[in-house]
């Protein structure tokens, strides 16, 4: 099979966000008196989305109106630092311009709203032409739905079958599957093996350059 373009996931694949998050979302718990967390915690908050990670930050027995006062606030202070701690892992710096070379269509699809998964993109990942990037908006559903893979299929011109989609979470897998694209999960992000391949991974890359032998 030739594969012609490569989809990634943001957060956990290119970019480990982990102190950023995790950092925000401290700031928002302790200005209004609920215990924070430690940074290994957020790896199992992170995956859908904000609102469901505030959520899963706030105490059980919180109510409604605590949780979308602490999301605004959450979106606003992260906003504001959403790149201060934030980088490229290794070796994915090296995996896009031999990608580039080889030249391998490339696109972002991201469980972050939509205008911070471009200004992440923008902001870190500059050197390399990402042809389409997307984030959840109110267009795009957030995975494990598969519209957002379905569209820049559609918008990239290469079939599904002919898509890699490179993920580190369970919820990745199924959208790749969904969509119809290939499903390769990232074993440095914040998910384990067993959460991948238990929702369909069907290639696992121990490192980023680890793609670059599944291609040769």
């Amino acid at each position: 099979m030739k594969f012609k373009g490569i989809i990634f996931d943001l957060d956990g694949t290119l970019v480990n966000s982990l102190e950023d998050i995790a950092d925000s979302m401290n700031n928002v718990l302790q200005k209004y008196g609920f215990p924070s967390h430690e940074l290994q915690a957020y790896k199992h908050f992170i995956g859908n989305g904000i609102k469901n990670l505030v959520r899963e930050a706030l105490p059980k027995a919180s109510k409604e109106e605590e949780q979308i006062r602490c999301f605004d606030l959450m979106m606003e202070d992260y906003r504001n630092n959403c790149t201060n701690k934030t980088q490229l892992y290794d070796g994915i710096a090296e995996l896009l311009n031999e990608l580039t070379t080889r030249k391998m269509k490339l696109a972002v699809l991201s469980n972050k709203v939509d205008d911070l998964t471009k200004k992440v993109v923008m902001s870190l990942l500059p050197n390399w032409n990402f042809e389409v990037v997307i984030g959840v908006s109110s267009e795009i559903p957030r995975k494990p739905d598969p519209l957002g893979a379905m569209l820049i299929s559609k918008q990239l011109g290469i079939s599904a079958e002919n898509l890699i989609y490179v993920g580190d979470t369970g919820v990745d897998m199924q959208a790749a599957n969904s969509a119809g694209a290939f499903a390769v999960g990232a074993l440095w992000g914040f998910r384990a093996k067993e959460e991948l391949t238990s929702n369909g991974a069907k290639y696992l890359l121990n490192h980023p350059l680890d793609l670059i032998q599944m291609l040769s």
